[in-house]
């Protein structure tokens, strides 16, 4: 039976890190450059899609009248 590496899980491990820390500071550069964030951008969608149960809310008690 092979030996696990735990010097490759450990390096890989610190890689996603490094990663991840990048892609946030690169984020955070971003929205303070443009005033946007892209990871917020369906926030849009849901508005629209709250306002359209409410609309059909209302039809139905308007129909059940």
């Amino acid at each position: 039976m092979a030996k696990p590496n735990y010097k490759f899980a450990k390096r890989q491990k610190e890689l996603a890190k490094k990663k991840k820390k990048e892609e946030k500071k690169q984020r955070k550069l971003f929205k303070a450059q443009d005033g946007f964030d892209p990871a917020e951008d369906g926030d849009e969608n849901d508005e629209v899609v709250e306002g359209a149960v409410e609309d059909a809310a209302e039809e139905k008690t308007e129909a059940a009248s």
